[in-house]
Parts: C-alpha cells; structure tokens; sequence
C-alpha cells in the first residue's frame, strides 16, 4: 500500500477539479498543463534530454548533479516569470541551450563539474523563466510549477537512460550523434528565435 501512495497521490492532483468537493478553479488543470508543457515543445525536450545525456557522457557525479541542477534552477526561473520579472532574451537562451549542450555531448565536452554545472543552471533559468512567464490564465501556479518540475526531472532521466550506452564504443558513438542531432535542432530554434 505504501507504495502505491505516491501514485495514487499523482493521479488525485490530476483529477479535474470539478470532481473535488471543493473546486478551486484551474488546480488540477494547472498540474496537467504544466506537466505538458516541457513536452510539448522540442525546444524545451531536446535540451532537457541532451542534459541528460551529457550527465551520462561525464559519469558520476555530474550524472546526477547536471540533472538535479537544472531543475532547480528552473524553479528559480519559473519562478520570476510567473511573478513578472523581466528576463530579456529568453528564446535566443533557450535556442542556444540545444546549440551549446548538442556540441557538448557532440564533442563529449568535459569541462570542470563547477563549469558544467553553472552553464547547465543558466539554460535552466531560462527554461523555467518561459515556463513560469506562459501559466495560462486561471492556473494554479503551484500544481503547474510542480508539473513542469516533475516532466523535466523525466526528460531528463530519458537523456539519462539513453546516455548509458556511452558505456559501449558504438554507443559512444550514437551518443555523439545525437548531440550533433540536438545541436542542429537547437540551431532551427535559434534560426526562427532571432529572424
């Protein structure tokens, strides 16, 4: 029974809120569309994938930290766009986060942890910072919060999962191509962020 608390406790929160004895307008709601927001855009999955990758390419700690940091960071972010701070060039940031963490894995990059880890937490504050900034009206700003929190820590545990084949020379090798993959895509959204 323990086990299946926490499962039961996500499948409540997304319950729509006309089926609570107490409705409070966009909760549940606020939950599912933030929870769909990474992953409706392949700006936000192809970085938050490729972070995961990069963790994986660099191997313990950054395999955890790089994935912890990000979300962290994140929430900051939402955080100031929910409540109105201004953070010019968010788009141009979060192209520039597929270009950047693409060459890295492209390149298995392996800079200091500190440095891997700062510039991982930058992309990540611009990521929450358009998450936060687009709540749709009416949302509950926490459910929503905790549900793109909750999607990215999944996008990122997918780059991580993927990433365990750098363990083989072949896999190596995929995991490169799929950088070069992330960074031509992070390029596109770059192209379409600045014409």
């Amino acid at each position: 029974m323990r086990k299946a608390a926490p499962l039961l406790l996500l499948l409540l929160a997304m319950m729509p809120s006309e089926a609570l004895a107490h409705i409070v307008k966009g909760e549940a709601i606020g939950f599912v569309s933030g929870f769909e927001h990474p992953i409706s855009g392949l700006d936000h999955i192809i970085a938050m994938v490729a972070v995961g990758l990069w963790g994986a390419q660099l191997g313990a700690p950054a395999i955890w930290l790089l994935p912890v940091t990000f979300p962290m960071v994140m929430a900051f972010g939402g955080f100031l766009g929910l409540i109105g701070v201004p953070l010019p060039g968010s788009e141009i940031a979060i192209a520039l986060s597929g270009v950047c963490l693409g060459a890295a894995v492209l390149t298995e990059l392996r800079p200091p942890l500190w440095v891997a880890a700062v510039l991982v937490g930058i992309f990540g504050l611009f990521h929450g910072y358009a998450h936060g900034a687009e709540l749709p009206p009416g949302q509950n700003a926490l459910l929503y919060s905790i549900g793109f929190i909750l999607a990215t820590g999944l996008l990122h545990a997918t780059g991580i999962t993927i990433g365990l084949i750098h363990r083989w020379p072949w896999g190596q090798w995929a995991l490169r191509g799929a950088g070069a993959v992330v960074m031509c895509g992070g390029m596109f959204f770059l192209w379409g962020a600045v014409a």
